[in-house]
């Protein structure tokens, strides 16, 4: 894997470099600071980057903002980053995380603890070409192209979100979570979104219209979200999953209509014009007191579903009225 790392302290560059040669089976570029590193990437365009390893605190640029640039290059809207940080302020994470970090670690780092960040930067890394392929293949059906092989992804599976405020990529979301259970920082509160008939437009709309249903209803359920401090993702089938922070635990079915509300206000259209009726609705908020390790799985897990149940209830009922107003 081709690494590049920043680091403003020389010490600090050094230790990876020697522990990325021990460990083999990876080329690593060093750059001390974020200046240097647009100019390294710049140098690279041929070759890019596999992964990245960004300090956060720097001088002149942080590794935040550095972050934050990385992303608008097209080359590296979804490379895996792993922040280094010595900074125990859990802030500083959120707004990595916001503006596009994949994963941190805390210095003073240990070997086995970088390896396995590693490992899992590398396949992250290893997936990324196909799905980059799929994103483009819709983006060029949107832009009235007709590639000869249709994109194909299942509903089921994430799509990356971009440029939304607070809206990560579902893979980032995990590790925060993990990054909860490691550093003991509970009482945060994790529920869902659910798309009502998400299976019904992802039949009928193009992978393109799909896709970018799913990044409007991101950027309204965020706007509406505005003012508290959250991170969420799209984890497949029609569902948001979001984390609240600093004690946030909102009333559900007053979200919900706040909601359901902004859909309405936003009115957003397929390719030929026709208007989309998005309504979601939410399950259990699931407070994450005392939570740690695979419990914090099982709470993501108990938010989705009663998310995605709660979808298929609604669905239920609004068939059961078609079918009443019909027989009458």
């Amino acid at each position: 894997m081709k690494i590049l790392a920043v680091d403003d302290d020389a010490i600090i560059l050094k230790l990876l470099d020697q522990i990325i040669l021990a460990l083999g089976g990876h080329e690593l570029t060093m750059a001390e600071s974020g200046a240097e590193a647009l100019d390294v990437i710049a140098q690279n365009e041929g070759a890019p980057f596999d992964c990245f390893m960004f300090d956060i605190q720097m001088p002149n640029m942080d590794g935040i903002e550095l972050v934050k640039r990385v992303r608008s290059i097209d080359d590296y809207f979804d490379t895996p980053v792993l922040m280094l940080t010595a900074m125990s302020d859990k802030r500083y994470i959120d707004r990595a995380f916001a503006f596009g970090a994949t994963d941190y670690v805390t210095k003073p780092f240990e070997v086995s603890e970088l390896e396995t960040r590693l490992n899992l930067l590398q396949t992250l890394a290893q997936k990324r070409q196909p799905h980059a392929k799929k994103i483009f293949a819709a983006q060029a059906l949107g832009d009235g192209g007709l590639p000869a092989e249709q994109p194909q992804f299942e509903l089921y599976e994430p799509i990356s979100i971009y440029d939304v405020e607070n809206v990560i990529d579902h893979t980032a979301f995990e590790n925060y979570l993990a990054q909860l259970s490691r550093s003991s920082l509970f009482g945060s509160t994790l529920f869902a979104f659910a798309i009502r008939g998400a299976d019904r437009f992802f039949e009928t709309l193009s992978p393109f219209e799909f896709c970018s249903l799913i990044s409007d209803a991101a950027e309204v359920i965020s706007d509406t979200m505005h003012g508290h401090q959250f991170l969420m993702s799209y984890a497949g089938n029609g569902i948001f999953v979001c984390v609240t922070e600093s004690g946030w635990r909102p009333e559900m079915d007053r979200l919900t209509d706040h909601v359901n509300l902004a859909f309405v206000r936003t009115e957003l259209y397929n390719n030929s014009g026709d208007r989309l009726d998005v309504r979601v609705v939410t399950g259990d908020a699931v407070r994450l007191v005392w939570k740690s390790g695979n419990s914090l799985y099982s709470a993501l897990a108990e938010a989705h579903n009663s998310a995605e149940e709660a979808a298929i209830r609604k669905e239920r009922e609004r068939g059961s009225i078609w079918m009443t107003q019909n027989s009458a």
